[in-house]
């Protein structure tokens, strides 16, 4: 079962295939109810660069620092998910909780 916070590789590819050439790091933000019941999930990406924008969250993950990028983030078939490589740790779980709230909160 997908969960939240965990990192998977999408596939990215317009058609998904087994030889997936457009696989990115994105970990999953949507709420463990909804990966249980759908057969999608929400990600954001994962990326080495950080373009300081306040949307951007920094994670530690695999040993060095990553940006979850809460301003791109999408709708995927859980079929587009090649492999789960990891999950973010507590302290980056609330910063990007903090973020989201901020970005669609009232």
């Amino acid at each position: 079962m997908v969960k939240r916070f965990e990192v998977y590789l999408v596939n990215l590819d317009p058609q998904p295939s087994k030889d997936a050439k457009n696989t990115r790091p994105g970990v999953i933000i949507s709420p463990d109810e909804v990966n249980q019941n759908l057969e999608s999930v929400i990600i954001a990406p994962l990326a080495s660069t950080n373009a300081q924008y306040p949307t951007r969250v920094a994670v530690d993950f695999l040993n060095s620092t990553r940006f979850a990028i809460l301003d791109q983030i999408r709708t995927v078939d859980k079929a587009r998910l090649v492999k789960k490589i990891g999950e973010i740790d507590a302290a980056a779980r609330k910063k990007m909780i903090d973020r989201l709230h901020e970005l669609f909160a009232e």
